[in-house]
């Protein structure tokens, strides 16, 4: 493989990264759309991180940390290149931020239904949290 190269996302790359989730990402956000992403790398450009391989983009991982707890979204690989260390790399420099930041835990927001995600997880040291539950209220219309 092409050397893998990980970097914070811009401003420039936000067309990308949004076509990039609509062929390699499970699911959908209420925040996948340009107005959201923008939001997110004005407030924290360090957030947004991705995996490039060749100048193309190959993973994303959003690394948020709001001061107290860290979270991770969008852990979201190429099909045609995952189980090559792809996400590995990208949860390692999500800990690595984390960590300079004062991080104690990190937890993921996995779909329920996504096992292939729920394998990844569990193999990068991740344990599923049985006893939470995630509650959500879209605040627009």
């Amino acid at each position: 493989m092409t050397e893998l190269r990980i970097r914070a996302a811009t401003p420039e790359d936000l067309d990308t990264v949004l076509a990039f989730w609509k062929a390699a990402a499970e699911g959908t956000s209420i925040s996948d759309d340009r107005e959201g992403v923008e939001r997110l790398v004005a407030r924290d450009p360090r957030a947004l991180i991705l995996a490039e391989s060749g100048g193309e983009l190959v993973g994303t991982v959003i690394a948020g940390f709001d001061g107290w707890r860290c979270h991770l979204y969008r852990l979201a690989v190429h099909p045609d290149r995952r189980c090559r260390g792809i996400g590995s790399a990208l949860l390692a420099a999500a800990e690595e931020r984390f960590a300079r930041l004062g991080g104690r835990r990190a937890d993921a927001m996995v779909l329920q239904n996504n096992e292939t995600a729920h394998h990844a997880w569990g193999a990068a040291g991740y344990a599923r949290e049985e006893s939470r539950r995630r509650w959500v209220k879209p605040l627009t219309g």
